[in-house]
C-alpha cells in the first residue's frame, strides 16, 4: 500500500471492515492460506479526493472453528492480530468533474499475491438507479466516456470480489442571454410586439427565467412585478444543441397602454453555473394615437363663428342696397 500512498498520514482517512465471502469458503490459492481463514478489507481515502486504496486482507487462525466454521473466531477492541495483504485496488480518480463532451480517462488499477490468478474485471454505469455492464474481462486500467453517473470497476478473483465506484460530473455551462429587442423600444398605444429573452448553450437542464415589468418614475413602487404569475408568458421547449447544451426561450405579446410608458422590463435567468442570476433589460415608451374627436368641439365653434359673421355681412349688404335711391324711368 506504501508504493501507491504519496501525501501525508494527516490527509489520510482509514477504515477496516470485515469481509464475507461470498458462497461456501473457499481457500485463497496462495501459500499457507486455509479455508477458515478471517478476512478484512482497509480502505484508505484521500481527505481531497486524490485517491483510494483497498485492501483485502486474510488473518490464518491455528485454532479453526470447527462447530461453526461459517462464524469469525472473535477479536476484541485492544487485541492485535497479524493479517497479510493479498489483494490490492487502486484508483487515483475517485470523484471526477469533467467538461460536457470531454473525454476523461478512469483509473481502476490491482493487484494480487500470486500469479496466472483466474481473475474478471468488469466495468459498469450506474445513473438514475440503472446498472448496465460496460465490459467484461479486461486486463485494461481506463475507460472512456462522457456520460454523468457512478462508473464502478469490480475486480474478481476466487474467493474474494472487490469493487470501487467512481463519481464522473459533468462541469455545469452557464447559459447566454439575449433578447430579440433593442434597449430602447417606442410604442404606439395598441400596438403589438412579441418580446423574446433567450437562453442558449447551459448545462445541466435545469434553467429559471422569469419576466418582470418595474416602474421607473420616482416615488413609485421599486417592488417589481412578476409576469410568468399572470399567465402571459410562454415558454419553448427545450432545445438540444450538437454539443450537449440545452437552449430555452420564453416569450410574451406586449400591448401596451399610456400608463405602461417608462416602465422597465427584465428577464432574468438563474442556472446553477451562475452566482448571480443574469438581466437583459429594455425601456418602454408609448405614444398615444391622434384623435379627431379632440379636435371636432373647437372646429364646430370655429364653423359656428364664420357662419354667424358670415350672416352678419349679408344682413348688413342686405340693408344697404334696400336704402339705396331707384332711379326714375
Amino acid at each position: 500500500m506504501r508504493r501507491y500512498i504519496k501525501s501525508g498520514l494527516d490527509t489520510l482517512q482509514c477504515e477496516v471492515r470485515r469481509h464475507y465471502l461470498d458462497g461456501t469458503p473457499e481457500r485463497w490459492p496462495s501459500l499457507g492460506a486455509q479455508e477458515h481463514d478471517n478476512w478484512f478489507t482497509c480502505t484508505l481515502r484521500h481527505t481531497e479526493g486524490l485517491f483510494v486504496i483497498t485492501s483485502f486482507l486474510t488473518h490464518s487462525s491455528n485454532v479453526p472453528n470447527v462447530m461453526q466454521p461459517d462464524q469469525w473466531v472473535p477479536v476484541a477492541d485492544k487485541d492485535i492480530i497479524s493479517t497479510t495483504a493479498v489483494m490490492l485496488m487502486f484508483s487515483n480518480t475517485p470523484t471526477v468533474v469533467v467538461g460536457l463532451m470531454k473525454e476523461q480517462t478512469l483509473n481502476c488499477e490491482f493487484a494480487v499475491d500470486h500469479k496466472a490468478a483466474h481473475l474478471t474485471v468488469e466495468w459498469h454505469l450506474q445513473r438514475k438507479g440503472h446498472r448496465s455492464k460496460l465490459f467484461s474481462y479486461s486486463s485494461h486500467t481506463g475507460q472512456r466516456e462522457t456520460s454523468e453517473g457512478t462508473y464502478v470497476c469490480s475486480v474478481h478473483v476466487p474467493p474474494i470480489a472487490g469493487s470501487h465506484s467512481m463519481a464522473l460530473q459533468l462541469m455545469a455551462l452557464p447559459p447566454a442571454v439575449s433578447l430579440n429587442v433593442n434597449s430602447e423600444v417606442s410604442l404606439s398605444e395598441g400596438e403589438l410586439q412579441m418580446v423574446a429573452c433567450e437562453a442558449t448553450h447551459y448545462y445541466p437542464l435545469d434553467v429559471h427565467i422569469e419576466w418582470l415589468k418595474e416602474s421607473l418614475t420616482p416615488g413609485a413602487s421599486r417592488v417589481p412585478e412578476v409576469l410568468n404569475t399572470l399567465g402571459i408568458v410562454m415558454f419553448s421547449n427545450h432545445s438540444n444543441n450538437p454539443d450537449g447544451t440545452y437552449s430555452l426561450t420564453a416569450h410574451f405579446l406586449l400591448k401596451p397602454t399610456p400608463q405602461d410608458s417608462g416602465y422597465s422590463y427584465t428577464c432574468r435567468v438563474s442556472h446553477d453555473a451562475l452566482q448571480m442570476p443574469i438581466r437583459k433589460s429594455f425601456t418602454l415608451s408609448v405614444t398615444e394615437k391622434d384623435s379627431y374627436m379632440w379636435y371636432l368641439p373647437p372646429i364646430l365653434i370655429i364653423i359656428g363663428i364664420l357662419a354667424l359673421l358670415l350672416s352678419r355681412q349679408l344682413a348688413v349688404a342686405g340693408n344697404i342696397y334696400d336704402s339705396s335711391p331707384q332711379k326714375m324711368m
